[in-house]
């Protein structure tokens, strides 16, 4: 499992994301949109535009994981630009 401690930042990717996306489409958006580096251990979230479906992408020390939420009422809140 991954730990979050108090120097694990949450970065939320603007805009809607294709859930479609698997760990290296993910990885790609990390690195390439936001700049980031996929393997820094800090936690990255994924929203589909609906707001309904939630990923997050997270390394571990040994891998990736993948994390999915899916609501069957309502939405996730926050600001999406």
């Amino acid at each position: 499992m991954f730990g979050v401690g108090v120097a694990t930042k949450i970065y939320l990717a603007p805009g809607a994301t294709d859930m479609r996306k698997n760990f290296e489409g993910l990885y790609g958006i990390v690195r390439d949109q936001l700049g980031c580096d996929p393997m820094s251990g800090h936690l990255f979230q994924f929203a589909n535009q609906k707001r309904t479906r939630l990923k997050v992408l997270v390394w571990d020390g040994s891998g990736l994981w993948v994390c999915a939420k899916q609501l069957q009422k309502g939405v996730f809140v926050g600001r999406m630009r």
